[in-house]
């Protein structure tokens, strides 16, 4: 995971959500999050949260233009950079490693 070590449990669900949606602002990567793991997530973690994976240059945050459903204020947005992609891969890959045979442990195939 290089010098920054590994991410964080909430860190992983925040990158992976950004990455996979096309309009990555916090109330869609709360709504992401929540609905594919299950768990309930304040929209204050998720900011505190995007605020440490900005400082440790895994995004982007920028505003996007100002929308009316939200009363003219702009979204916040978060791009997951080039080292966000190559952390989260290698963390996934950490996780692939460590979890590798355990399925009959786990009652899985």
């Amino acid at each position: 995971m290089g010098e920054r070590g590994f991410l964080g449990e909430f860190e992983h669900l925040v990158l992976a959500a950004a990455l996979r949606i096309d309009e990555p602002y916090g109330a869609a990567l709360v709504r992401e999050i929540e609905e594919r793991t299950g768990r309930t997530v304040q929209a204050g973690s998720l900011y505190i949260t995007l605020d440490r994976l900005e400082k440790k240059g895994l995004v982007t945050l920028s505003e996007g233009p100002p929308t009316p459903g939200r009363g003219g204020r702009p979204k916040r947005l978060a791009r997951v950079t080039e080292e966000g992609v190559r952390a989260l891969a290698e963390h996934r890959s950490a996780l692939l490693s460590i979890w590798d045979g355990l399925e009959s442990r786990l009652g899985g195939s």
